[in-house]
């Protein structure tokens, strides 16, 4: 999934790459969407979620969760949490990154990314999923 296989994701069927997506699930009873994928082969289908969206709402954490499990830079460096709504789907909670916290607000159009969550013992760098805002496009 990955080309570097001295990086990898920080669970297994959140996103993918080429082109980057999230995968959410599709309830085969009802067609409800949720995400992540649960892993429930019997009564979810995989579904690729759009890559952009609008922020729905967010918070600025400025101060370290409560450790463990928190496994962030240190010393503490505030971050940006929001809810997305990926259009035609779900709103999936994320982090925010590529912006200044006095310019988020509700409505801002945000696209899919990637960033290092953290180096595990082995060497290898953990990925995870965030958005950041839509430079000059609609999403």
């Amino acid at each position: 999934m990955l080309a570097d296989v001295a990086t990898r994701p920080l669970a297994p069927n959140v996103f993918a790459t080429a082109p980057l997506r999230l995968i959410g699930g599709r309830q085969r009873m009802t067609g409800q969407l949720v995400f992540p994928l649960p892993a429930d082969p019997d009564h979810y289908d995989p579904v690729d979620l759009p890559s952009r969206g609008s922020l729905w709402s967010y918070t600025v954490q400025r101060f370290p969760p409560k450790s463990p499990p928190y496994r962030g830079p240190e010393p503490f460096v505030p971050y940006a949490v929001g809810y997305v709504e990926l259009p035609g789907a779900l709103i999936v909670e994320s982090l925010l990154t590529r912006v200044d916290f006095g310019s988020l607000k509700v409505g801002l159009p945000m696209e899919l990314t990637t960033l290092p969550l953290r180096t595990d013992p082995d060497g290898s760098t953990v990925i995870g999923y965030a958005f950041q805002p839509l430079q000059g496009r609609a999403p």
